[in-house]
């Protein structure tokens, strides 16, 4: 058998309903496992310096959610300042939505997700050492209903599995590129709509959210956002713009007290697809020629960032008329009766809490 490349294992993870969380630890116990000296840590608490008792080669994995075919906000921010351990190797891990048919697992989408660190991490000087998409269930229940238990079950195991095999792998040394290469041509694809997601479409996710009168006022959707973005306005919860959407807070309320407010999100988005687009792309010529003499026609990219403008505008504007009419019982009842996410049908998902055997690793 290979003896291990490395003698220290640091994991920084970003996970909102626990698939990146669970991946991590998956990894670090079978690190421990090979005798590995081993750190898991979230990615707020993460302290930018290198432990004094760390000695010999280190790998760095970064492990987290794909959020709008992108990593998070925060997440990326964490890996353009990040400076641990310097010329070290280090892999990364996205969980995305992977789906389930018949006995086929179905692979989910990257994105950037995979391609922008290990662009900004190699040109910081790391080696990039394998790169792995992980499709677990998918957690947006602001979209979709989550999955089946059982469902849920299957996945979990069949990549607990996986990852066993291709951990030992990576801490042998071995590079590990082709997964997240395999499906890079659809990738590329949905790049466009990851950039929008970026600078747009997370801000107008995280005005969805809205608890009802089930909420108790426990708080703990305060006190467990990783991005601290949701805060009390009026003596209920609201969503900051730096909400990332990680569902955390939508799947783990006990009382299933925030719902997304699809009655409102639906019409708006038609309103905007079938009025205001077409007005900005008919006139858009006109008010920049108005506002700015000689300019010539502008470009697709300016007609479009018009349009994301506008959208956000509307949606934050909704948003803040949304949160001061809900101080009203009657509107508080119309928003839940008339929102998907209240239906008992629309499950919430939590990945199964499994024992993952990591005694003797640092948290």
């Amino acid at each position: 058998m290979t003896a291990n490349r490395y003698q220290n294992l640091l994991i920084i993870y970003y996970s909102g309903t626990g698939n990146a969380k669970r991946v991590s630890e998956w990894i670090a116990a079978k690190a421990t496992e090979s005798g590995i000296h081993t750190t898991v840590v979230p990615f707020w608490k993460f302290v930018n310096e290198p432990p004094h008792d760390v000695a010999g080669n280190t790998l760095i994995g970064f492990c987290s959610a794909t959020h709008g075919f992108n990593l998070p906000h925060s997440f990326l921010k964490l890996i353009l300042r990040f400076r641990a351990f310097p010329g070290s190797d280090v892999f990364i891990v996205n969980t995305r939505a992977g789906m389930k048919l018949s006995k086929l697992f179905l692979p989910g989408l990257s994105g950037l997700a995979q391609i922008l660190p290990s662009l900004i991490l190699l040109l910081k000087g790391y080696h990039v050492s394998a790169m792995r998409p992980v499709d677990l269930p998918s957690n947006w229940i602001s979209l979709h209903p989550g999955l089946k238990n059982e469902v849920v079950e299957s996945m979990v195991d069949h990549w607990k599995r996986k990852i066993d095999r291709v951990s030992e792998g990576v801490f042998r040394g071995e590079r590990t590129y082709w997964p997240a290469l395999v499906s890079l041509p659809f990738d590329l694809l949905v790049v466009p709509v990851g950039i929008g997601y970026y600078f747009i479409g997370r801000f107008i996710i995280a005005k969805t959210f809205f608890a009802t009168d089930k909420c108790n006022d426990c708080q703990l959707c305060l006190k467990a956002c990783p991005t601290n973005s949701i805060v009390l306005k009026d003596q209920r919860p609201f969503w900051k713009l730096t909400c990332e959407s990680c569902m955390h807070c939508m799947n783990f309320c006990p009382q299933r007290a925030i719902e997304t407010n699809h009655n409102v999100l639906i019409p708006l988005i038609w309103v905007v697809a079938a009025f205001i687009n077409p007005w900005i792309a008919d006139y858009s010529v006109d008010l920049i020629n108005r506002f700015f003499p000689g300019f010539h026609s502008p470009g697709t990219w300016i007609i479009m960032t018009l349009k994301w403008a506008v959208m956000l505008a509307l949606f934050t504007a909704t948003y803040f008329a949304i949160h001061y009419v809900m101080h009203f019982r009657f509107f508080r009842k119309m928003m839940r009766r008339t929102t998907l996410t209240q239906f008992r049908f629309w499950r919430r998902y939590k990945i199964p809490n499994k024992t993952v055997g990591c005694e003797g690793m640092r948290v």
